[in-house]
Parts: structure tokens; C-alpha cells; sequence
């Protein structure tokens, strides 16, 4: 009877949690939809309003294609700079200590606080034709790579910072004891170590700054086939009327963003089991 009356119980608590954790999920999968599926979805419905003929013209136009290349080639050149001194950074903040660590802690993550439009505003009043320090950038790709190298700051120094915290020092000790150098201390433990995360940020810098609208707003200058990325392209299609234009584009963003973004996991998921075998 006993026996009985603690099975019950069990199995129903069992069933309680199934239910709960399958309404979790029903939850969580229905925000997602509102949120990223349908807009997702409407986008690229709309993209073929005129059919693949049609969203392939849009795609292949000298004007797209040209705002593409821009951003695609901005985006790889920000995701290169945040890798190298994001990782730098991250180390700094981690390893060493000096005054104001703090505020440099705590600044690292302004930009994602600060309206992009501001952060736009403010290097065009640095680096613009009026600027204090004589440097002018202004509706140059170089200073769209300052803009959006700004606003992806913190991806790679949040994405390595905690690994680093985490990091065995007594393996880095054991293998300067042996006799390894600083740099084969680097390359052999700390960043097989960091690789992941390092990726990680760099796919998220990237995706970021692809889609990026406010920070070059007003620094870029929107000039087509020199500094227009894609975004301004888009706006500037929905002002045309010209929607489908717009859509077809966006849809490339996606696409490209999405292909990155799971190549890199792909790469660091490669890269944890590695790891994993040979520890």
C-alpha cells in the first residue's frame, strides 16, 4: 500500500513538470514567433512581391550590390579591429590591475546604453569638417569603421572577458616553470582556450554592424557607391517607394548575417571538442 501511495505521488510530480516545462516552452516559442519569426517572415514575403525575377533585379542592381560590398567589407574590416583589441582589453581588464579599472569596466558597455544616433553625432563633431583635433573623416569610410567599431565595442571584451576569469592559471605557471615563452604560453594554452569566445564576438560585431543604421547616419555621409551601407540604402528605397528594393535587400542582410553567425558556431563547437579530446 505504501509502495502505491509513493509511486502516486511521483508520478505526479513527474507529469506536474512535464506540463510545466512543455507550457514554458509553448511560451517561449510563441514570443519568439511574435518577435523575430513573423517579422522575419513578412520581410521575405514581401521581397518577392514581384517575384524571384523580381527580387533577384532588386538584389543584382549596381546600387545594392555596391551598398552590399561597402557594408560586407566595412563589417569583416570593425570585426578584425574588436577581435584584436577587444581580446586586448579583455586581458588588460582580467590580468591587470590599475587605477580606474572600474570606470574602464563599466564604460566598455556605453555604447550599447548610448543612442547610436548620439554616438553618430558625436564623432562627426570630432572628426567632422569643424573638427577640434584637425583630423576630417568625415563621409569616409574610415570613419564608418570608427562608428561602427564604437557601437561593437563590448562584443568580444563580454564574450572573452568571463573565460579569461575562469582560465587555470597554474597550467600558464607550469609551462613558464618548463621553460615556454610568453608567446608559446599564448598560443598553445591561453587562446585555444579563448578561440570560441573570441569567434563568438567577432560573429556578433559582425551581424551587428551589417545592420547598423545610427552611428554612421550622420558621419558616413550616405554616398552611393563610396559610403552608402546598406541600411541608408534601404531607407533611402522606402523614400523612392520602392519597397521590394528594400525588402530584397534586407533579406540579404539576413541571410548573410544568419550564414556567419552559423558558420562560427559550427567553428567553435569544432573547436570546445577538440579541446575536449585532447584534455
Amino acid at each position: 500500500m505504501s509502495t502505491a501511495e509513493t509511486t502516486e505521488p511521483r508520478g505526479g510530480v513527474g507529469q506536474t513538470r512535464r506540463s510545466g516545462t512543455g507550457l514554458t516552452v509553448g511560451v517561449a516559442g510563441l514570443w519568439l514567433s511574435i518577435i523575430v519569426l513573423l517579422p522575419l517572415a513578412a520581410i521575405a514575403v514581401q521581397s518577392f512581391d514581384d517575384g524571384p525575377a523580381g527580387f533577384w533585379d532588386a538584389i543584382v542592381a549596381k546600387p545594392a550590390l555596391q551598398s552590399l560590398s561597402i557594408t560586407v567589407l566595412v563589417s569583416l574590416v570593425v570585426a578584425i579591429i574588436n577581435v584584436l583589441f577587444g581580446t586586448l582589453i579583455a586581458w588588460v581588464l582580467v590580468r591587470d590591475d590599475f587605477p580606474g579599472k572600474g570606470f574602464v569596466n563599466a564604460i566598455i558597455d556605453l555604447p550599447f546604453a548610448l543612442p547610436t544616433i548620439v554616438a553618430s553625432l558625436v564623432l562627426l563633431s570630432l572628426y567632422g569638417p569643424d573638427s577640434p583635433i584637425d583630423i576630417h573623416l568625415s563621409a569616409t569610410q574610415p570613419a564608418l569603421i570608427i562608428a561602427l567599431t564604437f557601437v561593437t565595442l563590448p562584443f568580444v571584451v563580454r564574450q572573452v572577458q568571463p573565460v579569461l576569469m575562469e582560465l587555470d592559471h597554474s597550467v600558464e605557471e607550469a609551462a613558464s616553470v618548463l621553460g615556454a615563452s610568453n608567446r608559446v604560453i599564448w598560443t598553445k594554452i591561453v587562446l585555444p582556450a579563448l578561440l570560441p569566445s573570441i569567434l563568438t564576438g567577432a560573429g556578433l560585431a559582425f551581424t551587428r554592424a551589417i545592420g547598423e543604421f545610427g552611428s554612421v547616419v550622420l558621419i558616413g555621409g550616405n554616398i552611393p557607391g563610396k559610403t552608402q551601407v546598406s541600411s541608408q540604402y534601404i531607407q533611402q528605397q522606402i523614400e523612392v517607394d520602392e519597397p521590394v528594393n528594400a525588402a530584397a535587400v534586407s533579406v540579404a542582410l539576413l541571410v548573410i548575417a544568419f550564414v556567419v553567425l552559423f558558420v562560427l558556431r559550427v567553428v567553435s563547437r569544432i573547436q570546445t571538442r577538440r579541446e575536449g579530446a585532447e584534455s
